[in-house]
């Protein structure tokens, strides 16, 4: 039957025999835990003598321990295992080949390392995929890393959505190394939705020195191959399923432009009531500050450079920032539920509180108010409420003198006395004036009194970096 282009660009086998039929490409696959799917894409589709060196799965672990080492964590599903494999792989080709085989020959390596579902596997499915290659003739390679989880019910479904994966992956390396969004867009080719969770992409070596990989990361949630990213206090991105697992987590949501001292002292009183509750072990406690896509975006677009300043700044105090497309709670606390069965708290302000308490914010919802509270409150699941006060009024608005819909007063009140809803106490009165939104109004105009209202480190990063529209004038 005849093809389009476009049919053709995302067809895998197609993509398969593109990379076959081109002599100066040459290389290994390697791949364990779900069959050895990505080789036999490139076997079934023709031409693959010229392509492939080398195919192996190695399943024992002593067997896969004789040829890439022990893994001290025992871990065989991890970035460890994955760059082992990478360099033995890869080391083994070049030194091998590179003396017989053309002088235009391009490199590369492809491995896998995953726990696919099976029959006694109940854990996630999840794994790390890397491909090392040389990107021009003599070059010296780089990498390209993603961790993936597999979200099909069937271990054969899973296996077949990794093999079209790594076709992609190996690909678009070749053909878009200059464009890495464009790599990010190729890898789910051929791959319905809902099939494979991309949630972390890590690019390095030649033609990827200038790559932002905190850009390239927050591209994977703007083109829905995952719901969130997170970022450690040093920047560098994170598994979120590393991160997370059986931890506490307590997260504040914000558009942080800029972080402002109003917002430290919610998240220090925040911590301070979640660190009271019964078997919290702040060892095993995440904070995160979490930034919405819908407050990045303009229309379709990202501003990149606001991106990362929001991120510099957040880090700058110690925050790990998560990014995520959730707009609602109860979907927030169900991503993290993936991860633990531990408390997780959210610290709101009282104006998050009124839009919660608002049924419009539920259209759409066939419960509404009532299913969104029965899955965002169903266990160890508690918001925390920064009270808030009118610049001319002196009493505080709290969540106890909070006015909800006479309608949803008793709902509130359950809430209230279950202690779902927690009013923070031992709040910083004197930072209670500041305005975010009135922050940000005042740092387009120069230098002010916001400089009061931030903390001196990120007040320098602002004037010395003209972030989020300052101008010294």
């Amino acid at each position: 039957m005849y093809m389009t282009e476009r049919e053709k660009t995302h067809n895998t086998l197609h993509k398969a025999l593109e990379v076959n039929l081109d002599n100066c490409r040459y290389g290994t696959i390697v791949e364990i835990g779900a069959g050895q799917e990505v080789a036999r894409n490139f076997f079934r589709a023709g031409g693959a003598a010229g392509t492939i060196a080398k195919t192996m799965s190695a399943y024992d672990m002593q067997v896969s321990d004789d040829i890439y080492g022990a893994e001290e964590t025992k871990r065989y599903v991890s970035r460890s295992r994955l760059v082992k494999m990478l360099d033995k792989e890869y080391t083994a080709v070049t030194e091998l080949l590179t003396a017989t085989r053309p002088k235009n020959t391009t490199f590369f390596s492809y491995a896998a390392t995953v726990t696919a579902k099976s029959y006694l596997q109940k854990n996630e499915c999840h794994g790390w995929i890397g491909l090392r290659v040389q990107l021009y003739p003599g070059a010296a390679p780089s990498n390209i890393i993603l961790h993936v989880r597999m979200l099909d019910n069937d271990g054969g479904a899973q296996q077949e959505a990794l093999g079209i994966l790594g076709v992609n992956l190996i690909h678009a390396a070749f053909n878009y190394f200059t464009q890495p969004k464009k790599i990010i867009e190729s890898l789910i080719d051929d791959i319905e939705e809902c099939r494979i969770e991309i949630d972390m992409i890590d690019f390095s070596g030649p033609y990827f020195e200038e790559t932002e990989n905190r850009l390239m990361n927050l591209h994977l949630v703007h083109q829905n191959l995952t719901h969130a990213i997170m970022f450690s206090p040093s920047g560098e991105v994170q598994v979120p399923s590393e991160l997370l697992y059986k931890k506490n987590i307590l997260v504040t949501r914000g558009t942080f432009t800029p972080l402002t001292k109003v917002q430290i002292d919610m998240t220090k009183c925040g911590q301070q009531h979640f660190n009271e509750m019964e078997n919290i072990n702040p060892d095993k406690t995440v904070v995160l500050a979490e930034i919405t896509m819908a407050s990045l975006t303009v229309g379709d677009e990202i501003n990149d450079a606001d991106f990362l300043a929001r991120v510099d700044m957040l880090n700058t105090q110690g925050y790990t920032v998560m990014i995520s497309n959730y707009l609602r709670y109860f979907r927030l606390r169900a991503y993290f539920r993936r991860y633990t069965k531990l408390q997780i708290g959210m610290i709101l302000g009282i104006s998050n509180l009124d839009l919660i308490f608002t049924e419009e914010y539920y259209k759409g919802l066939e419960g509404g108010i009532l299913e969104a509270f029965a899955k965002l409150f169903p266990d160890n699941t508690h918001l925390y409420i920064y009270p808030f006060k009118y610049p001319d009024q002196d009493e505080l608005v709290t969540v106890y003198n909070f006015k909800v819909p006479k309608k949803l007063q008793y709902l509130y009140k359950h809430l209230l006395e279950n202690g779902s809803l927690v009013g923070l106490e031992n709040v910083d009165e004197s930072v209670l004036h500041i305005n975010p939104a009135e922050v940000l109004a005042d740092i387009k105009k120069g230098r002010g009194d916001w400089e009061n209202k931030v903390p001196d480190s990120i007040v320098e990063m602002i004037m010395d970096k003209k972030l989020l529209g300052f101008v010294d004038r």
